[in-house]
């Protein structure tokens, strides 16, 4: 499912960094245009994690209980929608 979100990304003209479980990476994510959060298939402490790393940039943050890969190009499309290109992160 990692390379499958990758490849849906870059077809957005969007890089990203997959995280399936906790991992110090995950402390460093760096300044994102999105932060995508699938809650169905992370810990809470993961969840709880990256919104602490992230809290007080401004980093929208898009939250989806389903981790299906058409959730995650409907969230592309709705963010997208008024970007034309994401930056890379």
């Amino acid at each position: 499912m990692i390379r499958e979100y990758v490849e849906l990304c870059k077809m957005y003209n969007c890089s990203a960094k997959v995280y399936p479980k906790m991992s110090r990476g995950l402390q460093n994510l760096g300044s994102p245009d999105l932060l995508v959060l699938f809650t169905d298939t992370v810990s809470h402490k993961m969840v709880k994690c990256a919104l602490d790393n992230v809290k007080n940039l401004d980093i929208p943050i898009a939250r989806s209980h389903k981790s299906s890969k058409s959730a995650l190009k409907n969230i592309l499309e709705k963010y997208l929608s008024n970007k034309t290109v994401c930056k890379d992160y």
